[in-house]
């Protein structure tokens, strides 16, 4: 936890000169430097000690890493992926994915639109990471109720911490993979010079469609670059230090099909034929490549600093402005365009020992600006003799958030507790008007409203735009408490109980209007109203609320460790996409979606054990299952995880690993009404690697993963569009690393 040159000036801290012990970094392997975990340090806001975590790091992360952060977590315990292709992918946690879980950049939050629609990707090139850490239940509570089921915080290096040994130090690596025809590579240094570090890094991945039993999946290539460059003023009291990132990215959306953007509700009917007004946006085959082609841009700047104030130890820093944007074309059409403009700041204060506790106070203040929702005529001219609104159309949203973190032990036992409120808003201004009437029609409505017809058509557009699309306030409160008792033996035994409230997102209170991706015509809590006088009234109160029970039992020993989570939550108004109909006029069932709030069951149980049979093998057992009940309700909760069971082996015998894997996912068969059955599939992965020094400071490493050996049809229950973008088929591969 550490600040930036404008809280240091505040604070009124001089910041000491970094000793020269404290500059020198002994020589380490690629695996060593590779190892970063944030949240170990207990002056960092730490996860509560009842909850399951998991942390990618060293060799595992730069083996696994796939092009999307779904991909790469897939595997871990309690932890599937809700895929979209090869280029968007979400990790899906205990059953849940985002909104419903937190991705964090080094415990900032993370701004794109993947929380919004399952095709849109989340913003980070796992090429670039030191490591992942995955918290499985209420322990992200600081972080706020959209964190109610966890959070991914990605660990990365664009920000120096500390100056490298001899002033130089960095790494490169090259990827070659036969499943997509993938090339990648990425690059990165870190320069010191006295106190301060600069850091530059550069990522490229270019993939075709990939292999899946059969042939290939069209329109699942993608390809991206990421650059990033940061420095840092170093001492031995903490760094302040500020980075840009830019990325640019573009992949293939499969099985898209634009034929249901004719349809249209008429009531609780969905209509997807032409007539009227009611006309195909699109007017052309469905023939041709659908595909995102995104940018972001990103500056963080972020500080860590011990001893800031009397009475307090640490304070931690984290600013970041984000730019983010992209294009959604169909064929030769820009059909719509999303963007998330982002202005977010954290501060986290460590307090000094106060009563035998020990904790962190905070703020939180986001400022938002996003466009992009229920559009899909960008390329559309606007009408002759016409008048209305055009998009973009803004959701403003504005959050403010406190929060407080504790900690105390009592001898073989050790209390957590968290808490945090937030004060949210979300405004929908009304867009720009527009008319194109002619001569001939401008006197006619100067006839029927006056002279002042344009301002009076006018209002009328907007106060009935402003009526459809109500603000929001919510001020949703969470908190946990957790226990951890040491048992003999090295057993703990850890109870965290949790109450968290989520504020629906944008989508889930105003969408009203067709998803392609999906193949849905969704309508949100607040127009529900405008859709039909028969749908419940329209709501912008809704929280959803949950209760949570976890259970984690750890061990270790010499031989022996493990991690084992039971969970079981509670929640009122949970917020889904009821069915109301399916219409298939086109060809390609389109489902008529009405978000609503119900009560709903979760539980589970995830984990894995570890047995060292000597100093070359490890076996690791490993699985999780989720089970999700609608209470009152004649349906299921959609896209939930099958169960899965695995076993891993690892050996190791000087410079050589090698790593094998086999899991079985179950059959999915606890369906909503509008899913289908998804068979259970086995799958079968290794790792062989070989590294070798070059000299005292210099390492490399000859890697060669295959994943799907038995070249399995597999299709993950978790995707919206699970048929048409099965898995990955058998693949290979080839990487070489080289750090100095």
């Amino acid at each position: 936890m550490k600040c930036s040159l404008l809280c240091v000036a505040i604070a009124g801290v001089v910041l000491s000169p970094l000793p020269v012990s404290a500059q020198d970094v002994s020589p380490r392997s690629p695996v060593d430097l590779d190892e970063l975990v944030v949240f170990g340090e207990r002056r960092a806001a730490e996860p509560l000690a009842g909850n399951a975590r998991s942390t990618l790091s060293g060799d595992e992360l730069a083996r696994r890493r796939q092009g999307g952060l779904g991909e790469t977590l897939a595997g871990l315990p309690g932890v599937h992926l809700d895929n979209f292709g090869g280029g968007a992918s979400r990790p899906v946690i205990r059953g849940q994915t985002v909104p419903r879980i937190e991705i964090l950049s080094d415990g900032a939050n993370l701004f794109d639109a993947s929380s919004v629609s399952p095709d849109h990707a989340i913003t980070t090139d796992p090429l670039l990471l030191d490591a992942i850490e995955v918290i499985r239940g209420p322990a992200a509570v600081i972080y706020g109720g959209n964190a109610m089921n966890g959070a991914v915080n990605l660990i990365d290096g664009r920000v120096p911490k500390a100056l490298p040994r001899n002033g130089l130090g960095g790494g490169a690596e090259l990827r070659l993979g036969s499943g997509d025809r993938s090339r990648a590579g990425v690059a990165r240094v870190t320069a010191g010079a006295g106190q301060f570090a600069v850091h530059a890094e550069l990522a490229r991945q270019h993939a075709q469609d990939y292999d899946i039993p059969g042939g290939r999946l069209q329109d699942s290539f993608a390809e991206g670059t990421t650059s990033s460059l940061g420095a840092s003023w170093i001492t031995g009291r903490g760094y302040i230090g500020a980075a840009h990132t830019r990325q640019e990215g573009e992949y293939g959306l499969p099985g898209h099909s634009h034929l249901n953007g004719v349809c249209h509700p008429h009531g609780i009917d969905l209509h997807c034929e032409a007539h009227g007004g009611y006309e195909d946006p699109f007017g052309s085959s469905d023939d041709h490549t659908a595909r995102i082609r995104l940018r972001s841009e990103r500056t963080d700047v972020r500080a860590d600093i011990d001893d800031p104030l009397p009475g307090f130890e640490h304070l931690r820093l984290r600013l970041s402005s984000t730019d983010y944007a992209h294009d959604e074309i169909d064929g030769p059409a820009l059909f719509n365009r999303y963007t998330n403009e982002v202005e977010d700041g954290r501060i986290e204060l460590t307090h000094a020992p106060l009563f035998g506790f020990t904790g962190l106070l905070g703020v939180q203040y986001t400022d938002g600006k996003f466009s992009g929702l229920n559009v899909n005529n960008l390329h559309v001219p606007f009408g002759e003799n016409g008048y209305g609104l055009v998009p973009p159309y803004f959701h403003l949203t504005r959050n403010i958030g406190v929060f407080l973190s504790e900690r105390r032990s009592f001898g073989v036992l050790d209390i957590d507790a968290a808490i945090r409120k937030d004060w949210r808003e979300v405004r929908v201004p009304a867009p720009a008007f527009r008319h194109t009437l002619t001569p001939a029609y401008q006197e006619l409505f100067e006839g029927w409203y006056g002279p002042d017809w344009e301002q009076v058509i006018e209002d009328e557009v907007v106060e009935s735009f402003v009526t459809r699309n109500p603000g929001s306030r919510q001020s949703p409160v969470s908190a946990s408490v957790g226990a951890n008792w040491h048992l003999d033996g090295g057993y703990s035994l850890a109870l965290a109980l949790g109450r968290t409230q989520r504020a629906p997102s944008v989508r889930e209170l105003y969408a009203y209007g067709n998803n392609l991706a999906t193949n849905s015509y969704e309508v949100g809590l607040a127009r529900s109203r405008s859709a039909s006088p028969s749908f419940p009234e329209s709501r912008t109160d809704v929280l959803e609320t949950t209760r949570s029970v976890d259970l984690t039992l750890r061990g270790g020993g010499d031989a022996l460790e493990f991690e084992v989570g039971l969970f079981h939550q509670d929640i009122d108004d949970y917020v889904f996409a009821r069915l109301i109909e399916t219409d298939d006029a086109t060809g390609v069932p389109h489902n008529y979606l009405l978000y609503t709030a119900a009560d709903a069951r979760f539980s589970g149980i995830d984990g894995q054990v570890s047995l060292r049979l000597d100093d070359a093998h490890v076996l690791t057992l490993f699985g999780d299952y989720v089970r999700a009940d609608l209470t009152g309700e004649a349906d299921r909760v959609p896209r939930i995880p099958p169960g899965r069971l695995g076993l891993r082996h690892a050996w190791s015998s000087g410079p050589f690993t090698l790593d094998a894997e086999y899991y079985r996912t179950a059959s999915q068969d606890r369906i909503a009404s509008y899913e289908t059955r998804t068979a259970g599939y086995d799958m079968l992965n290794a790792t062989f690697a070989y590294r070798f020094a070059l000299t005292p400071r210099q390492s490399s490493e000859v890697y060669v993963r295959a994943t799907n050996l038995l070249d399995e049809t597999a299709y993950a229950h978790t995707s919206f569009v699970k048929d048409q973008s099965p898995l990955r088929g058998r693949s290979m591969t080839l990487g070489i690393r080289y750090r100095f």
